[in-house]
């Protein structure tokens, strides 16, 4: 009976001990990502931008490099397969504030992120991802 006990005691603690991530429906690889951009007042639609990236369980937020940016997430949250976070960025036109949320489906996402660039400008960014291959 105690050795069933320390069983059951060791398996709650390793499995309480493992982020949240660990239990997204999501598979590490490199993914393609294409994103639309909406501007409020913005008499054109910008034509969408694809790029790729190497996601993570552990590095779960799909984000284009961008030249001279320092982007630090400021908080991410994971329930389920949905990933949200609040991060700010800064370059030399200013910070940027960025509120995003991404639903995964095993090699798929789909997902939106809001941003107020330094002028106060609002603009939405609608992304979707789809794994095609391993990260290099």
């Amino acid at each position: 009976m105690l050795r069933k006990t320390l069983l059951f005691t060791a398996l709650i603690l390793i499995l309480t001990g493992l982020p949240a991530s660990y239990g997204m429906d999501m598979k590490d690889g490199l993914w393609e990502i294409t994103s639309k951009i909406e501007m409020p007042g913005m008499p054109f639609a910008m034509p969408p931008q694809t790029f790729r990236q190497c996601i993570t369980k552990d590095n779960p937020i799909p984000q284009k490099e961008e030249g001279k940016q320092d982007c630090k997430i400021l908080e991410r949250k994971i329930k389920g397969n949905t990933v949200s976070w609040t991060m700010r960025c800064s370059s030399p036109e200013g910070t940027y504030q960025m509120k995003g949320e991404t639903t995964y489906n095993r090699d798929s996402f789909t997902g939106e992120m809001q941003m107020t660039t330094p002028d106060g400008t609002e603009m939405l960014q609608h992304m979707k991802g789809h794994r095609i291959g391993e990260c290099k």
